[in-house]
């Protein structure tokens, strides 16, 4: 029987939910931010325009040009270490494993961080890091140097430590999910042709693996791009990044035109990434069928 409006009357409202969500939720405040950003600010007040002064002044003052190009680089960053950090685990899991049960439990080892506070993550590296913390403290008690050093912390170092801590298993998770899912049959005939196990795993293996690392390394990207706890608890004045920056015009600057236009140029880039992943994963799509 063909179900129609009048035969399930809710449908309509039920499925009107989600969307009236997008729209209060996602669509209506980002449009409000978006004519923000070409407002004017005469402080303490902001006056509605149409101006393109914030944008200019984003892409001419170095201050903010280069905290962009800084978290454009410690994301990138931190996106490499995460991929050469959870491939190769997400391999080990999923191939040298045997035990279902032993696998299955050590990837939940792996994705069981999430649970714990994000705040709490970080901390725990400030600690480790720290003039008094668990590193300096080996190192005196080892005898490798004479004093606890105070460069392990408050650097960009410090801050692709800790992030690529916090992210790794946003890399592992859908590496895992893809190589899992990755046909026994395609290594096997790969083996019986004669492939070594490198050859297999570089013709067959790692193509079939792409689309877990463009999500991956696009879930990594974004989430490290964004963050603003570890620059303010590793980072240092040196590691102030484009969401720190939104935190001052939004917050002590009280200067939201030009908060909206930072908040517009990320957005506008997340978006960017998004639609080069999917480009990505469409055309290194492979039918297994």
């Amino acid at each position: 029987m063909m179900l129609t409006r009048r035969t399930f009357p809710g449908f309509a409202a039920l499925f009107s939910f989600p969307l009236a969500w997008v729209l209060l939720l996602l669509i209506v405040p980002y449009g409000i931010m978006i004519s923000v950003s070409f407002w004017t600010r005469q402080f303490p007040l902001f006056y509605p325009d149409f101006q393109f002064g914030n944008y200019a002044l984003i892409f001419s003052d170095p201050q903010y040009t280069t905290v962009i190009l800084r978290t454009l680089k410690i994301a990138l960053i931190v996106t490499v270490c995460a991929l050469l950090l959870g491939y190769p685990l997400a391999y080990f899991l999923v191939f040298t494993i045997r035990s279902a049960a032993l696998r299955n439990a050590l990837y939940m080892l792996v994705i069981v961080p999430l649970w714990v506070s994000y705040l709490l993550r970080a901390y725990t590296w400030k600690i480790i890091l720290g003039t008094d913390g668990a590193l300096n403290s080996l190192l005196v008690s080892t005898g490798i140097v004479d004093a606890p050093l105070d460069i392990f912390l408050y650097n960009q170092t410090a801050m692709v430590i800790t992030l690529v801590y916090i992210f790794v298993p946003f890399m592992v998770m859908p590496l895992f999910t893809v190589l899992d899912n990755i046909p026994q049959r395609l290594i096997e005939a790969s083996e019986d042709l004669g492939v070594g196990p490198f050859m297999t795993f570089w013709k067959v293996i790692f193509p079939l693996s792409l689309g877990g690392v463009i999500a991956g390394a696009t879930m990594t990207f974004c989430l490290s791009f964004g963050d603003f706890v570890a620059p303010v608890l590793v980072g240092g004045p040196d590691g102030t990044m484009v969401a720190n920056l939104l935190q001052t015009q939004f917050g002590a600057a009280l200067n939201w035109p030009l908060g909206s236009a930072l908040a517009t140029l990320v957005l506008a880039l997340v978006l960017v990434l998004l639609q080069i992943s999917t480009r990505l994963d469409r055309a290194g799509h492979i039918d297994l069928a």
